[in-house]
C-alpha cells in the first residue's frame, strides 16, 4: 500500500507541475519561484544544447581558437581574414564568450580564455569535435535514428563493427582518430589498474597502439602484444618504431572474430571495444579472452559505461546515442558487463568508481586459478 501510495503521489505531483496554472502561480509564489526559475533555466540550456555545440564546432572550424591562442584580435582583423562579415562574426564571438571560451578586453580585442585554451590542450579534442558532424546529421533527425531506419553517417565512418574489411585509407583515418582519444582514455585506466605482476599484456583492438605504448612506458618491466586488423598493424608498427619500443611489443594482424586469440599474455585489455558491439560478439569476444588467458589472468575492460541504475549524464545520453548510430554498439552498466564476464568464467569482478566518466570507466576481473 505504501509503494502504491507514493506512486499515486507521485503521479498526481507530476501533473500538478505539469499545469500551466500552477507554473503561473509558482513563478509567483517566493518559496517557488527558485524552482520555477531554476527548471526553467536548465530546460533552456537543454533546448539550446545543439545550438551551443555548433558554435563550438564554428569556432573551431575557422580556427579561431587557434588563431586567438596566438594574440587577441579584432573582429575586423578576423572577419577579413576569414571573409565573413564583421557583424555576424561578432554574434559568433560574442556567444563564444556567454560560453567563456572566449573574452574581451577592454580595448575591444577577443582572446581566449581559459575554456577555450583547455580545447587545445586536450589531445585529439579538436579532431573529434570536427568528427561530430557526423554524429550530429544522425542526430538530426532522432525519432529515425531510434526506429532503427536508414544508413548512418556513423556506420559508415566506423565499417569494422560489422566485421567488414576496411581499406587502407578508412583504417588509417579512424585509427588516429582512436589513437588522439585514446590519450586520455590510457591515463584514466592506468590510473585505476596497477601493472604489478602482469608481464605480458595483450591489447585486443588496440588501433595503432596508444594504450599500449602508455602501459609499456608505465612498467619498464612489460611487454606487449597487439592484436587488431591487419589495416591497422602499419600505423601500429610506425608508433613503436618511433617511440624506441619495438623491442617489447610483437603484432597478431587479425579480427577478433576470427578464431581463437593467440596464447602467451597473463593479461588482456579491451579499450574502448566492448561498446562497439552487439551482446553476441561481445560474448564470443570474451570467451576468447578466456581461453587465450591462463589461470590467474586478468582482464582489462575500459570504456565508457552507462550509470545503470542511476543514469549518467554523459555516457547515457551522448555515449548510448553514439553508439546507437553506429548501428552495432550498446553503452553498459558496470553490472551488465561485470554479468557478462562472469558467464565467461570470470571471476573477483572490480568497477571503481570512474575518475571522469566521461572520458572512461573501468571494470577488472581474473580468471579463476
Amino acid at each position: 500500500m505504501a509503494v502504491a501510495r507514493r506512486r499515486w503521489h507521485g503521479v498526481r505531483l507530476d501533473r500538478l507541475i505539469a499545469a500551466p496554472r500552477f507554473q503561473s502561480l509558482a513563478a509567483r509564489l517566493p518559496l517557488a519561484r527558485g524552482f520555477a526559475r531554476r527548471d526553467g533555466a536548465e530546460i533552456f540550456d537543454i533546448l539550446q544544447g545543439f545550438v551551443v555545440s555548433q558554435v563550438l564546432s564554428a569556432l573551431v572550424d575557422l580556427g579561431l581558437l587557434r588563431r586567438l591562442f596566438e594574440a587577441p584580435a579584432r573582429v575586423g582583423q578576423l572577419a577579413l581574414g576569414l571573409h565573413i562579415p564583421a557583424e555576424r562574426l561578432e554574434v559568433l564571438l560574442r556567444a563564444g564568450v556567454a560560453l567563456r571560451l572566449l573574452k574581451q578586453q577592454r580595448d575591444g580585442r577577443y582572446a581566449l580564455a581559459r575554456r577555450g585554451a583547455a580545447i587545445l590542450g586536450v589531445p585529439g579534442l579538436e579532431q573529434m569535435i570536427r568528427h561530430n558532424r557526423a554524429f550530429y546529421t544522425d542526430m538530426a533527425d532522432p525519432e529515425t535514428l531510434l526506429r532503427g531506419k536508414g544508413t548512418t553517417e556513423l556506420a559508415q565512418f566506423w565499417p569494422y563493427v560489422y566485421g567488414a574489411g576496411v581499406e587502407q585509407v578508412a583504417a588509417g583515418r579512424y585509427s588516429d582518430l582512436m589513437a588522439q582519444s585514446q590519450v586520455l582514455v590510457a591515463e584514466d585506466t592506468l590510473r585505476q589498474v596497477p601493472l604489478r605482476g602482469i608481464s605480458v599484456l595483450m591489447d585486443v583492438g588496440g588501433g595503432s597502439g596508444a594504450f599500449l605504448e602508455a602501459a609499456l612506458r608505465r612498467s619498464s618491466g612489460l611487454s606487449a602484444m597487439l592484436v587488431d586488423l591487419p589495416e591497422v598493424i602499419p600505423a601500429a608498427r610506425d608508433r613503436f618504431d618511433h617511440g624506441n619500443l619495438q623491442g617489447r611489443v610483437t603484432f597478431w594482424p587479425q579480427s577478433f572474430r576470427d578464431g581463437a586469440l593467440p596464447g602467451g599474455a597473463d593479461a588482456v585489455s579491451l579499450v574502448r571495444v566492448l561498446y562497439d558491439h552487439d551482446d553476441a560478439t561481445v560474448e564470443a569476444l570474451l570467451a576468447r579472452v578466456f581461453d587465450a588467458l591462463p589461470p590467474g589472468g586478468r582482464l582489462i575492460l575500459s570504456e565508457p559505461m552507462s550509470g545503470g541504475a542511476r543514469p549518467d549524464r554523459a555516457t547515457d545520453v551522448y555515449f548510448a546515442f553514439y553508439t546507437m548510430a553506429m548501428g552495432t554498439g550498446r553503452v553498459r552498466s558496470a553490472e551488465r558487463l561485470g554479468a557478462l564476464c562472469r558467464a565467461a568464467g570470470f571471476g573477483r569482478i572490480h568497477a571503481p568508481r570512474p575518475r571522469r566518466s566521461y572520458i572512461t570507466s573501468v571494470l577488472t576481473c581474473v580468471k579463476p586459478g
